[in-house]
């Protein structure tokens, strides 16, 4: 089955939106997700369904069908595994390698893919922290993490995941030490949601608005 790029983007982001919560997807989030018009989300919906990637309820949204989520882990495997090698093999930042797998995960053969796999060693997981489908394209083990907004002052965690959707986010956070892996000492929780860590062996403390904080994925330090 042929698909475009865009058919493929809309699944991928469905499957992300998907794995955020339970249930099925409206038209306005997938809008609001890709910044795109109500009006333009469903005629793609319209296509995808005719090509049973996604089962659509009046009023209550869509979901991927099998197939659909199948689709979906290939381009999810393609774009986490070249963040991967973009990083570990040209000197990337892992701030700044999603665009650039955004523009090249449609496009890999799969001789070009098992490269990848040979060079990298096979990994888990990318830059970001996100889990990489395996080659059997079965869905990764939900996370046990929990969005760092969650927890409390005096809390220490490890950062497990950083959400890659803005790369300008992925930036400021690099450049403060908040990685994957990364210790965190939550030191205050103000009223109005901002969130002030201090990663582990820095002197400096970062100050994350709420939203910001949200996109870091974390699980109490052991």
């Amino acid at each position: 089955m042929m698909l475009s790029d865009v058919m493929e983007d809309y699944l991928k982001v469905i499957y992300h939106l998907q794995g955020e919560r339970d249930g099925r997807i409206r038209t306005s989030e997938i809008a609001e997700y890709l910044d795109v018009t109500s009006p333009t989300v469903t005629s793609m919906i319209d296509k995808l369904e005719e090509r049973g990637l996604v089962d659509r309820e009046k009023y209550k949204g869509v979901e991927l069908t099998p197939e659909g989520e199948t689709v979906a882990l290939e381009v999810v495997r393609h774009h986490r595994l070249l963040e991967s090698y973009l990083t570990e093999q040209l000197d990337y930042d892992w701030s700044e390698v999603h665009e650039e797998a955004d523009r090249l995960e449609h496009h890999i053969s799969e001789k070009f893919e098992r490269r990848l796999v040979e060079a990298l060693g096979d990994p888990e997981v990318d830059p970001h922290g996100d889990p990489i489908p395996n080659e059997q394209l079965e869905p990764p083990e939900a996370s046990q993490s929990r969005q760092l907004t969650e927890f409390s002052e005096g809390d220490t965690v490890v950062v497990e995941r950083i959400s890659d959707r803005d790369s300008e986010v992925l930036r400021y956070l690099s450049e403060r030490g908040i990685d994957p892996g990364v210790t965190l000492r939550i030191d205050e929780v103000a009223p109005f949601g901002m969130i002030t860590a201090r990663p582990k062996d820095r002197d400096a403390e970062v100050s994350l608005p709420e939203n910001v904080a949200a996109d870091v994925h974390v699980h109490d330090a052991v």
